[in-house]
């Protein structure tokens, strides 16, 4: 039963990303087009991996980014890395329900898909997450790497503020790892895992029939 469950919520996952505009349907290779007034620069999935897995920073993106995250590249390199154990039917339930579509918005404050903006950014957030959930565990790269399109950081005058809502109350220090994106991406699958809603799910069962009268004793006669 699970399993086939899982394997309809893969579908359903699929389906959303197919559901993108014609515009849009393309692979990532672009995970953030840092999108500051008139200037945009963009950097390249690759350029994630390289980083990630050897610390060399070879875009200027990204390492503007890095400066203003509020963590050093050190401990970028392993939040960004780090897996989170979850369970994908717990996180799809997570992510389809009230709860989940409110925290997908506030998760796409200023970072959603680059032609369509805010549209289609619950549905693009939410395929990626579940996409990364699949073999049990999940990180920001695997996040990160998943995204259906490609995606921009805004900071357009009075519209976007670049700034995101990074689900750690308590938890970050400082404005800049409150608000960037690379401090969002860090603290995003921890929030993933302790939202999870892995209870049973209650299953729909018919009303117990009452139970039938007792038969009257039979009738003994007089002799």
């Amino acid at each position: 039963m699970i399993k086939r469950l899982a394997a309809g919520l893969m579908i359903g996952a699929t389906l959303a990303t197919v559901a993108l505009p014609a515009s849009a349907a393309v692979d990532n290779d672009l995970p953030v087009r840092w999108n500051s007034g008139g200037a945009v620069w963009s950097t390249n999935l690759d350029a994630f991996k390289t980083f990630i897995g050897s610390g060399d920073v070879t875009d200027r993106g990204l390492a503007s980014g890095i400066s203003r995250s509020g963590w050093s590249a050190s401990e970028l390199r392993t939040g960004l890395a780090k897996p989170y154990s979850v369970d994908l039917v717990g996180v799809s339930n997570f992510l389809y329900s009230d709860a989940g579509v409110k925290f997908l918005k506030n998760a796409s404050r200023s970072y959603f898909p680059y032609w369509s903006q805010s549209t289609y950014a619950v549905e693009s957030l939410r395929s990626s997450i579940i996409a990364s959930s699949v073999d049990g565990t999940i990180s920001s790269a695997e996040i990160m790497g998943n995204l259906p399109v490609d995606y921009r950081l805004a900071d357009t005058c009075n519209t976007y503020d670049g700034k995101q809502n990074v689900c750690a109350e308590g938890k970050c220090v400082g404005e800049a790892q409150c608000t960037s994106l690379l401090s969002w991406y860090v603290f995003l699958p921890a929030c993933i895992q302790a939202n999870q809603l892995t209870g049973p799910i209650a299953a729909v069962r018919p009303e117990p029939m009452a139970a039938p009268a007792p038969a009257p004793e039979a009738i003994r006669g007089l002799w």
